[in-house]
């Protein structure tokens, strides 16, 4: 029997977790059962290398963001490729996608809903289009149980309809072992008897690091040796670093750019800190949790369905900055609880986050919805 043909189409293939969600999917794929290809909406990006490096066939509709060109390109891909299986994610992709491949005759049409991006709910149009959309899903995944919630209440989407598949990790990747903790701190830059806290992620509302300075200056006031680190690239970046010289904290901040192996980050960093607005289940929080470097979150979606307070991580309140410095510095100041943090997280994500794990749900999904 021949492999069934998956084409998975995403907006962008820039920095993200749903990328790196893919990646997942295609490493540890089943390739005498599953034969995959991306389709990018414009553009290639970081994880276009990376997919090419693991022999995966890619697509790009459009040089840039030209909506008027995805409808006919996609459509002609479909059309000409006879896929088995078109797996769409994030926003863009999901609208146009479903209903393209349904009207190309693709038997099966997979909307994997990655985040609970408010927008969706607050913008009738928006939800409307994707209510719309949905119509021409076989079935969804669902990230986080928030996602799932979501899509149920508000996009009226049968149960039975959703999968609740968890975002996952490739754990012999993210070790904490696989990293040398001086050199990445060389790396950057950052003198090793100092305490680090980290954020990454595209620069962006919904990662909310102008938060994080707010954070960053408190922790300082108090702990005047921490430093900080930002890895990632985004609309933001200018105001970030205007914002961080206007706070008087620019010597203390180091904007690390695009970092390609984020592991070097986690590796350098004693804390990593997600202030961030709205989530489905970030793969940062995975790997940081992987590779034993303690997370303070906001008690939002999916980070908190996975992080048990005080055990695994931290959560504190969406927006509360001194909420969020005083659980830094306590993090700061107790090296003890620190590693036990640490410790408990990996074993965690061992337990329940694999990305072997999440292929073979994903699989089995695919198994029972072909004809």
């Amino acid at each position: 029997m021949n492999p069934a043909r998956v084409l998975h189409v995403i907006d962008s293939l820039h920095l993200g977790g749903a990328q790196e969600v893919i990646l997942n999917i295609v490493k540890g794929a089943n390739r005498s059962r599953f034969q995959h290809e991306v389709a990018t909406m414009h553009g290639q990006g970081v994880y276009w290398d990376r997919l090419e490096k693991e022999g995966i066939p890619l697509h790009s509709l459009s040089p840039q963001k030209l909506i008027p060109l995805y409808v006919p390109r996609l459509a002609a891909l479909l059309h000409r490729e006879r896929f088995d299986i078109l797996h769409c994610h994030l926003v863009a992709a999901n609208i146009l996608g479903k209903p393209i491949g349904k009207w190309c005759g693709v038997p099966v049409r997979i909307n994997h809903d990655h985040t609970n991006d408010p927008s969706r709910g607050e913008h009738s149009w928006l939800l409307a289009l994707e209510t719309w959309a949905n119509r021409a899903s076989s079935h969804v995944v669902a990230v986080s149980e928030s996602c799932r919630d979501f899509l149920i209440s508000r996009e009226h989407i049968q149960p039975s309809d959703v999968s609740l598949i968890r975002n996952a990790i490739d754990l012999s990747r993210f070790s904490p072992s696989s990293v040398d903790r001086d050199s990445a701190r060389a790396d950057f830059g950052i003198p090793l008897d100092v305490p680090l806290v980290v954020g990454v992620g595209r620069l962006n509302p919904q990662k909310n690091f102008l938060l994080f300075l707010e954070i960053a200056a408190l922790v300082r006031k108090a702990c005047p040796r921490a430093r900080f680190l930002i890895a990632g690239t985004g609309p933001e970046e200018y105001e970030l670093r205007a914002k961080a010289a206007s706070m008087g904290i620019a010597d203390s901040v180091v904007f690390a750019g695009y970092v390609a192996d984020a592991r070097r980050v986690y590796a350098a960093a004693d804390i990593l800190l997600m202030p961030s607005q709205f989530e489905g289940l970030p793969m940062t929080l995975l790997e940081s949790m992987a590779m034993k470097t303690p997370v303070v979150a906001s008690r939002l979606d999916g980070m908190a369905e996975v992080i048990e307070d005080g055990r695994d991580g931290f959560l504190v309140a969406p927006g509360n900055a001194v909420g969020f410095s005083d659980r830094v510095l306590s993090v700061i100041h107790d090296p003890e609880q620190a590693t036990s943090i640490g410790s408990e997280a990996r074993k965690k994500v061992e337990r329940e986050f694999s990305s072997s794990r999440m292929v073979a749900e994903i699989e089995a999904v695919y198994e029972r919805l072909l004809p």
